[in-house]
């Protein structure tokens, strides 16, 4: 699947060619942002359609066409800017980390008043994030607690669903839009005032994006040695902790050899050490992250952790300093 994501990036921008910063602004766009989000629309109306069909959270379709939206979501969540951060768009396809368990309250509060906001595509838009998104949804189809929701948990999964597709569109439609030509051709009245603060705020999304799989999809079940955490682990309840792991290195991945395009060598040290990554993930056992309780699984955690923290240092290295890039502020970063 990884080779399949990167083939299009390659293939259109052989990393023997030298490119201009306009060519890499175009490639980034046209070959990762675009696609991507467009994936993500795609997916999530096959969502919508599963969801129509049939409510059962244990219905096979209605699973796989969740896992597949998920899937094209986590590939895409580096970019946090632009059209993903119009009014929380980005949050509002999950709240995670959720430490004080806003969700599963908040989902049981509607099901408890049987809120009829389910019934009103605006109304639900204004209920609480914790409701919204992709580990909302999670919690509809996968936790034991919301299995017996009846007719009106039938109607919140499908509120959910099409909450996540209405958001899916409106992403990828403004990334054909004016967003999209300001990013490709920086100036005066545009986000970016030149080609380098658009190549900054790229690299700034493959950065972030390798330190949030670090600290957070890594780190948080990590906990400390004698008090793991493996309930915090993202998406445990489906079991994709470790896919969120790989499907993230993989949307950082396309788009940082985007950036390192105009230099074969650092290129070919980007692909190494994300291998290098690939394969120390598929070693772990436990696709929820489980074995972190486990001092031979944590260990086996912790190389995963360190092989990232070394794609994230040799990005720095392979396309920050090549490119003269600095890291700048990420909506994922906080205050």
């Amino acid at each position: 699947m990884r080779h399949l994501f990167l083939a299009a990036c390659l293939a259109a921008c052989p990393l023997w060619a030298a490119a201009s910063p306009q060519e890499i602004l175009d490639t980034a766009v046209e070959d990762h942002i675009q696609p991507g989000f467009d994936a993500l629309a795609e997916r999530s109306d096959a969502l919508v359609a599963a969801a129509a069909s049939t409510c059962d959270p244990q219905d096979p379709a209605l699973r796989a066409a969740f896992n597949d939206a998920w899937d094209a979501w986590i590939r895409m969540s580096h970019l946090r800017f632009g059209p993903t951060e119009v009014e929380n768009r980005a949050f509002s396809f999950g709240l995670w980390p959720d430490a004080r368990g806003f969700i599963p309250k908040t989902l049981q509060g509607l099901v408890d008043s049987a809120d009829p906001a389910v019934d009103d595509p605006a109304a639900f838009h204004d209920v609480s994030i914790a409701a919204h998104g992709f580990t909302a949804l999670e919690f509809m189809l996968y936790d034991p607690q919301f299995a017996d929701a009846g007719e009106y948990g039938c109607k919140l999964v499908r509120a959910i669903a099409a909450d996540i597709a209405t958001t899916a569109r409106l992403i990828a439609d403004d990334w054909h839009g004016p967003y999209a030509e300001g990013l490709r051709h920086p100036g005066p009245d545009t986000p970016y005032r030149s080609e380098a603060e658009a190549l900054a705020a790229l690299y700034t999304q493959v950065t972030t994006g390798l330190q949030f799989t670090e600290e957070a999809r890594l780190g948080r079940p990590m906990g400390e040695f004698d008090r793991p955490r493996p309930a915090r682990a993202e998406a445990r309840r489906s079991g994709r902790s470790v896919r969120h792991v790989e499907l993230s290195l993989e949307g950082t991945e396309a788009l940082a050899m985007i950036l390192a395009q105009d230099a074969p060598e650092d290129a070919e040290a980007l692909r190494k050490v994300y291998d290098r990554a690939y394969v120390t993930l598929a070693r772990l056992g436990d696709p929820a992250l489980g074995e972190v309780a486990d001092p031979m699984g944590r260990f086996r955690v912790e190389t995963v952790q360190q092989r990232v923290g070394d794609v994230l240092e040799d990005v720095k290295e392979h396309v920050g300093g090549p490119l003269g890039l600095t890291q700048g502020f990420n909506s994922q970063d906080g205050d």
